[in-house]
């Protein structure tokens, strides 16, 4: 991809962008919406619908939360399909990786559904409740954060979201620690984050070398067009590295700002956030005023186009 031409990117949110409600209008006017949905429901055995739909404990709790998330992204973006040009380029947010990989032409929906599932559960299950904690700082770079926490134990940077917003994971006790630390250094504010365990840290190997057997079965297919990926901020253009980037992932962190960058120098001028909410857009805003936003998260949002 050279940087000559004004390009278009599809953007996925991750796990938290979740709410009671998501996709409900997609379901109820798009054939090809409720189709992904209905199939969803019996890949994993789940309502789906009821999972999305209506009020539950269950859409928050990561085992659930991954799998109903990726459905929702998907079955709005088999709606726009006949109302979009295809992008050039697509991006996902941790979990939104995946479908940036199935909207790049790389996997089936179907699988991604059922992978994510899994990925879900090994991520709930591998460390025990109260060992890890995550927590957002404000104000302060990377590299300052970096520096920071350089000489602390069993804490690391989970999430690169965008300037000034930086995710911090790891063992409970650490991310206290560098949460008091981080307050010294001039951080505007740490805030812990409600999540179920220390994603994209370390403490994440062992759901990440169980998925890894979950992939190896996977059939993947060639990519139309390439993907970047949150391990490296890089473009991905053969799908024989989806795999190995997929098990990285999860225990590596989410370079999301790099991410952004590195379309933004090739050439990407608009993104499309499809999905719950308006989170990616307001890390573009922070990343780059020059680039525009569209966003795809209800039904009157595609009637906007």
């Amino acid at each position: 991809m050279s940087g000559s031409t004004e390009k278009t990117a599809w953007i996925f949110p991750g796990q938290g962008a979740q709410k009671c409600g998501m996709g409900k209008d997609f379901y109820e006017q798009s054939k090809a919406a409720k189709e992904i949905f209905d199939q969803a429901s019996e890949l994993l055995g789940l309502d789906m619908a009821a999972l999305c739909f209506e009020e539950n404990d269950c859409l928050d709790q990561t085992e659930y939360t991954q799998a109903a998330l990726v459905t929702t992204c998907l079955a709005m973006a088999g709606a726009l399909e006949d109302c979009l040009p295809a992008p050039d380029v697509t991006a996902g947010l941790s979990l939104g990786e995946y479908c940036a990989i199935a909207a790049a032409g790389g996997m089936q929906i179907c699988d991604a559904v059922t992978t994510v599932r899994k990925r879900g559960i090994y991520m709930q299950n591998a460390v025990p409740d109260g060992e890890g904690a995550m927590s957002a700082v404000l104000g302060l770079s990377g590299e300052q954060i970096e520096t920071a926490i350089a000489g602390l134990e069993g804490v690391y940077i989970a999430n690169y979201n965008c300037p000034g917003q930086i995710v911090i994971t790891g063992y409970r006790q650490g991310v206290e620690k560098a949460s008091e630390v981080l307050s010294q250094a001039g951080a505007k504010r740490v805030l812990p984050l409600k999540v179920s365990g220390p994603f994209h840290s370390p403490m994440m190997k062992e759901a990440g070398d169980k998925l890894e057997q979950v992939l190896q079965k996977t059939e993947l297919t060639p990519l139309r067009i390439p993907y970047v990926t949150n391990v490296t901020a890089e473009y991905v253009r053969d799908i024989q590295e989806t795999k190995k980037l997929l098990r990285e992932q999860v225990a590596s962190s989410v370079r999301w700002q790099q991410s952004m960058e590195r379309m933004i120098a090739d050439g990407v001028t608009t993104f499309v956030e499809i999905g719950p909410g308006k989170t990616l857009a307001g890390f573009l805003r922070k990343i780059s005023r020059d680039v525009k936003v569209i966003n795809v998260a209800s039904w009157e949002d595609r009637e906007k186009l």
